[in-house]
């Protein structure tokens, strides 16, 4: 679901179903009931199709996305109409944080592997959550610091797995 397809899997989600999943994610633990329902009036509900393509790498990134319900694959792409799978996310994981702090393109392919949910936030909106509420803000910021830094260390170990048979 490419972004300017953004329209058509776009639906509602009861606020404690959004609520439910924000809560489980690594980036929100540090947010109280209300903050939490602060930030997900600033969310949409994204549906894709198992084969649908949430993103390409090289797009424009403006928004997040966190994994309510299916299964995406996040993939880079290769020679020609090659694919290497670097992860899988299932519910609960987080994929973009970086588009709602910078104006880079996409750095990887991601795909539904399962019909998925995904909660999603723009970069307006979170923009528009850190200026009406710099509380939230900085704990928003701290977690996107955590997943990032996650993120960084599984990339450092599997780069020393796949480096270890050529020392």
């Amino acid at each position: 679901m490419q972004n300017n397809d953004f329209g058509a899997g776009f639906n509602s989600m009861a606020s404690q179903d959004i609520l439910a999943c924000l809560s489980v994610i690594p980036m929100f633990e540090d947010l109280t009931h209300e903050q939490m329902l602060a930030v997900s009036k600033q969310t949409l509900l994204l549906t894709v199709e198992a084969g649908e393509t949430v993103f390409r790498e090289g797009d424009k990134g403006d928004f997040v996305c966190f994994v309510a319900e299916g299964l995406l694959a996040v993939v880079k792409c290769l020679e020609g109409d090659k694919f290497a799978e670097l992860t899988s996310l299932p519910q609960g994981s987080s994929i973009g944080e970086m588009a709602v702090i910078d104006d880079f393109p996409r750095s990887a392919t991601v795909i539904a592997r399962k019909p998925s949910q995904l909660i999603t936030m723009t970069r307006s909106q979170f923009h528009r959550v850190v200026t009406e509420n710099p509380e939230i803000g900085i704990k928003l910021l701290k977690g996107i610091a955590r997943v990032l830094s996650m993120n960084l260390r599984k990339t450092s170990a599997n780069l020393v797995q796949h480096m270890l048979p050529l020392l």
